[in-house]
């Protein structure tokens, strides 16, 4: 499962496919990584683990459930490891919506409109520390309409490790444009999460394919180990 974390949905069809057409090469990383932390709020958690249609029920609608919860504690592992390396940690983050936010995707997802203060509280267990960048977004790249890449070009960062939420969504999309700004990128499959387990590997495949480097947190944390000495 860890080297192949879409096995559920991709076939070997598929894999092989894309092999013929030469994708999914590995392009490792630099030598100055940054962690991105995208949107991990308790409104995209819940309150505590639960399952996902309680987590919906209980606490927001927004909320993925356990596989949030799972994904944090990955995401805590490679925070520990940034702070003690002194390496830059960037959260961007959706802030509290106004009624002048809906635009498309308060058309398109109305729930997201009215979550309750408390769901865009940072999850405890990953919450910034002094010294970290804190980015708020209105839209699902951390990279639109903020001022992320001059934050990454100030302290010379070759190298995204993307974590947070969702796969398909802000995640995805963020990959994408780390992707065309020329960063290498890493995406710990088992520290970004999603609503359905279909869904997530789907994109995980893809971005594998097209736009990173994909692989389970305890890969990343040995190749960042090796970066660091």
């Amino acid at each position: 499962m860890s080297d192949r974390p879409w096995s559920d949905v991709i076939t070997a069809d598929d894999e092989a496919r894309y092999e013929a057409a030469g994708f999914g090469k590995p392009a490792g990383l630099g030598e100055r990584p940054a962690l991105l932390i995208i949107d991990v709020q308790y409104r995209t958690v819940g309150n505590s683990p639960k399952p996902f249609f309680e987590s919906v029920a209980e606490d927001y609608r927004t909320s993925c459930g356990q596989a949030g919860w799972d994904a944090v504690a990955n995401i805590s592992r490679l925070l520990t490891t940034f702070r003690a390396e002194g390496w830059p940690v960037l959260y961007p983050y959706v802030a509290p919506k106004a009624s002048y936010d809906s635009g498309r995707l308060g058309a398109k997802v109305p729930s997201i409109m009215d979550v309750p203060l408390q769901g865009y509280e940072f999850v405890a267990e990953v919450a910034p520390a002094e010294g970290d960048v804190l980015l708020p977004k209105r839209h699902p790249s951390a990279f639109f309409g903020t001022p992320l890449v001059s934050y990454l070009i100030d302290r010379a960062v070759d190298t995204l490790v993307v974590t947070g939420c969702t796969t398909s969504g802000c995640v995805r999309s963020s990959v994408v444009d780390a992707f065309a700004y020329n960063f290498r990128v890493a995406v710990p499959h088992d520290a970004v999460y999603d609503r359905t387990p279909t869904v997530h590997q789907a994109n995980l495949f893809d971005m594998a394919q097209k736009y990173a480097d994909v692989a389970s947190t305890d890969r990343i944390l040995t190749s960042l180990s090796e970066l660091s000495a």
